[in-house]
């Protein structure tokens, strides 16, 4: 039993030394199961293999499987049981058919708990109504508020114009797709045009919108240089 303690005790120093190394801290909560999660995995893998920031940039990628306020949940509950003091978290959640005031709410508790701690940030990354709206926006300025198959059609069409079949959920290979066949660079003006255009709007009334384009900024700062280029 005592050799066991050893171990246990020797694998928390090597990741606490693990984690001092790492300056910039980002743990994200996706409420999907493999669609986000495969998606900002192509920024961790792309950073992971940049020289200048590998050694520097920590990204934990955390799948859900649960809607709005449970995301937050669960990250707040990750952040008490690893003892995390420092860095930032960031729930990526839709609004789909959830009620206004649980998808508005978690902006509310992420607001509640930055004042805690200044060098633990939360932020939200939502899309009302869901992922797809984000990825549209590579292809074109759009601003109906549809249901989330509409979404989907338009990247099926998209997709088939530009010779790669049509848009799947869960494909490892949407990150690629978007960086190299879309525009990430007007992606984000366009979804930060919608924001500002409604700013006086809670979450739920902003329809379609979405702020995942504030942790693609925000990731993309790391990414090699040529590929940061079609980001920022």
């Amino acid at each position: 039993m005592p050799k066991k303690v050893g171990i246990e005790n020797w694998r928390k120093k090597r990741r606490q030394e693990y984690l001092e190394m790492k300056e910039f801290r980002y743990y994200i909560f996706c409420e999907g199961e493999q669609t986000e999660p495969l998606y900002f995995n192509g920024f961790k893998k792309l950073i992971e293999d940049n020289p200048i920031y590998r050694d520097m940039v920590l990204i934990q990628i955390e799948p859900c499987g649960a809607e709005t306020m449970r995301v937050i949940s669960q990250a707040e509950r990750y952040v008490k049981d690893n003892h995390i003091e420092k860095g930032q978290i960031w729930c990526v959640y839709d609004k789909d058919s959830f009620p206004a005031k649980n998808f508005n709410g978690v902006v509310s508790r992420a607001e509640s708990l930055n004042r805690d701690n200044p060098l633990l940030q939360y932020h939200t990354a939502w899309s009302n109504e869901c992922i797809e709206f984000w990825f549209l926006l590579h292809f074109a300025y759009y601003t109906s508020n549809n249901h989330r198959t509409e979404y989907i059609s338009f990247l099926n069409d998209k997709y088939r114009e530009l010779g790669i079949g049509k848009y799947q959920k869960n494909n490892s290979a949407t990150f690629d797709i978007l960086m190299n066949k879309g525009n990430p660079k007007l992606a984000s003006r366009y979804a930060r045009r919608i924001i500002e255009e409604h700013k006086n709007l809670s979450p739920a009334d902003i329809a379609p919108g979405t702020k995942v384009y504030e942790l693609v900024e925000e990731l993309a700062k790391y990414l090699p240089e040529d590929d940061r280029k079609r980001f920022l």
